[in-house]
């Protein structure tokens, strides 16, 4: 009788009109009621009830609130399947058993009827499947299981034909709902789903309604908030309106479940009939990534570089605000990458958007949200996600099918002031995006573009490597330059451009430019010069004049240690074990990368001037580094067969030896069955086995 008085009274608090707050305050106590009642009529009106009543319905809603309608029914099925298999004391409800698993689910979905519309079904039936199947449960029995998933996909589609476009909360539970549940769906009851109708529903749920990213521009109004703190530095203060708002967008029912929600997104697209809904998504996600980037250009600490962020930024806003919106954009990011990933997925597959008409426009699409989005992922990093990188590369890889639409991107996207670097931190950031996207492109462009757009946007940058705010964009630029310049139809203007380029690069090292990023650049010009590239045949002695400006500052550089960064295998041969070298010796290792490009008859000239290069330095381990490379070079297949054998015949029959090994004083040369170096056609003396030399 108790449980009966208390339903009823229960049951008229949800009919009399009351604050929405009082109304929510009695779900606990609806919850009990769902889980103790043993008569199933009574279990069908309370649940009708939570889903029509006016004290909770006729009142302005969030998903928030229809969560917690969701979270009685889940609460209940996990409170009825723990009491029948665990005999804790613990359980929130202890009631003897008076009805059964099967009994009990159908008296509660009895509930949805149609005093409820449509969309509030799905709280209900989601939240039992949640309930009972949740977490590996396996709560119910699989007839009524499968009754269940059927119950939910009708009503889920049986809502996107009642949804109010005018209210949008409807629209936004069924998205909260299938997301929830998604996982636990058969694949048999996924493909009953209307996706076209359900797509544009999830897009718009998560990119601009006020429950998802609101359109980004919540990005812009935190700058009313960012003040001035102490020592001129900004501050944005964690009790401030704009950070409680960023924390409420994190904490949104849609939001902090953004990974299924992204991954349900993707699973749309690949499974819509119609093929302009993935172009419409595309131009959605296009219009709030740029929507982002303009309303992260309008806030403040957009003006702080990265490398300035402790000098300028409030070390508490450092600690707390700041990492958080920076969280809350990663995963904006990383959603928007797995939609893109479906979509660029389903252009391969898809021989509608395949076409010629579809293909190019999507994948241009794909380039220009990746570069809004990319204020984001530069501080992340180009290879932190492979999806990331994925999309990256397939929309390049289609794109540069279509020459002249790849040009046009690139011309779209170019630095607005071509030659000079801009002082806003965002468009050197947007410089940095075209530079290794236009990087991608460059065996499909044509020398003009390349000219024009590529090796104008790279010069200004070329010398900044001295500047931590330029670093990446200075190795950015010179990439570009070496991709330009490794190009055969290039000739022409690698002829033309490549002196300054040399100049510049003797001018940034050793101090703006690392040793191994000085040997790869070096090594690359001088293949691009070297047969069999078209420029080698208007300037063959173009190799030899390189390698005369390198002997030559060899000669007069300093033998004193460069601290260098830990090396990166590249396999390119120079990832050697981190030794001190000087600008000397690097200089020297630099020279002897670029001997396998030499012709035979100009090869003859440079072994022996390199072995007396090598005896110039005076540090023995120095020396000893470039006689390995020098012994590497030679022997580990670097260099073809005609070169090779000449290489063999000089040091075995020409003086080669011993030029390398104990310089041009041959009162200095030791013993044959000596152990001071390596030795060829039987002439091995004491050498450690472990030593390949």
């Amino acid at each position: 009788m108790a449980t009966e008085r208390s339903l009823g009274a229960l049951l008229r608090s949800l009919q009399s009109p009351s604050d929405l707050q009082d109304a929510i305050a009695l779900l606990p106590t609806a919850t009990g009621l769902l889980y103790t009642l043993a008569n199933p009529l009574n279990l069908s009106l309370l649940s009708s009830q939570l889903l029509s009543a006016p004290a909770i319905w006729e009142h302005p809603l969030d998903l928030h609130a229809c969560r917690k309608i969701l979270s009685i029914f889940n609460t209940a099925a996990i409170a009825f399947v723990r009491s029948e298999t665990s005999d804790s004391p613990r359980i929130p409800y202890v009631k003897p058993k008076k009805i059964e698993r099967e009994a009990w689910v159908k008296a509660v979905v009895s509930g949805a009827d149609d005093k409820s519309p449509r969309w509030r079904h799905l709280l209900l039936i989601g939240g039992l499947l949640l309930g009972f199947e949740g977490q590996n449960r396996q709560g119910l029995p699989w007839n009524v299981r499968k009754k269940l998933e059927s119950a939910l996909v009708t009503a889920a589609q049986l809502a996107f034909e009642e949804l109010n476009p005018h209210n949008e909360i409807e629209g936004l539970c069924v998205s909260m709902v299938l997301n929830y549940s998604f996982e636990l769906l058969s694949d048999h009851e996924r493909t009953m789903l209307n996706y076209d109708r359900l797509l544009p529903i999830l897009v718009h749920g998560a990119f601009s309604s006020r429950e998802g990213f609101e359109g980004g521009y919540f990005l812009g109004t935190v700058d009313k908030d960012i003040v001035e703190g102490s020592g001129k530095r900004f501050q944005w203060p964690q009790q401030s309106h704009t950070f409680c708002r960023v924390a409420a967008i994190s904490s949104s029912p849609l939001v902090s479940a953004l990974g299924p929600l992204s991954r349900l997104i993707a699973h749309a697209i690949e499974n819509v009939n119609d093929p302009g809904l993935v172009a419409r998504s595309v131009d959605h996600l296009a219009n709030f990534a740029r929507t982002l980037m303009v309303q992260w250009r309008q806030n403040k600490l957009s003006e702080v570089d990265p490398a300035e962020e402790a000098e300028f930024l409030d070390p508490e806003s450092l600690n707390n605000t700041i990492p958080s919106l920076w969280k809350l954009l990663r995963n904006c990011l990383y959603s928007i990458v797995i939609v893109l990933r479906a979509v660029l997925g389903r252009v391969i597959n898809d021989h509608v958007l395949a076409a010629n008409r579809s293909a190019p426009f999507l994948a241009m699409q794909a380039l220009h949200i990746l570069r809004s989005m990319y204020f984001v992922s530069s501080r992340i990093g180009r290879n932190a996600s492979s999806q990331h990188m994925f999309v990256t590369l397939a929309a390049v890889d289609i794109l540069a099918q279509y020459p002249d639409l790849a040009e046009n991107l690139l011309r779209s996207i170019k630095p607005n002031e071509l030659g000079q670097i801009p002082a806003h931190p965002l468009e050197r950031c947007l410089d940095l995006y075209f530079l290794n996207t236009a990087e991608l492109f460059t065996l499909v462009l044509s020398p003009k573009c390349c000219e024009e757009l590529l090796i104008a946007a790279s010069i200004p940058y070329l010398p900044a490597g001295g500047n931590n705010h330029l670093l990446q964009i200075f190795e950015a630029a010179h990439s570009v330059l070496l991709a330009v310049f490794a190009i055969p139809d290039n000739a022409n203007i690698t002829a033309k451009h490549l002196p300054f380029y040399v100049d510049n690069l003797f001018a940034v090292f050793p101090d703006n430019l690392s040793i191994r990023q000085f040997r790869l650049a070096f090594k690359t010009v001088l293949q691009v010069t070297a047969p069999p590239s078209p420029i080698a045949n208007k300037q063959p002695l173009l190799p030899s004049i390189l390698l005369e400006v390198i002997y030559d500052r060899a000669l007069h550089a300093s033998d004193k240690v460069i601290v260098q960064p830990s090396p990166v295998g590249d396999g390119t041969g120079m990832d050697q074990p981190q030794r001190p070298l000087s600008e000397q010796a690097a200089l020297a290792l630099s020279l002897i990368d670029g001997l396998c490009f030499l012709r035979v008859e100009v090869l003859e000239e440079w072994l022996s001037l390199t072995a007396n290069l090598i005896n110039v330095i005076r540090d023995p381990d120095m020396r000893a580094a470039c006689v390995e490379r020098f012994w590497d070079t030679l022997s580990n297949g670097e260099m073809d067969v005609e070169r090779a054998h000449y290489c063999v015949t000089w040091w075995s029959t020409k003086g080669g030896r011993e030029l390398v090994l104990f310089g041009s004083d041959p009162g200095t040369e030791a013993e044959p069955n000596s152990s001071q170096g390596p030795y060829m056609s039987g002439a091995i003396g004491g050498v450690a086995p472990e030593s390949k030399l």
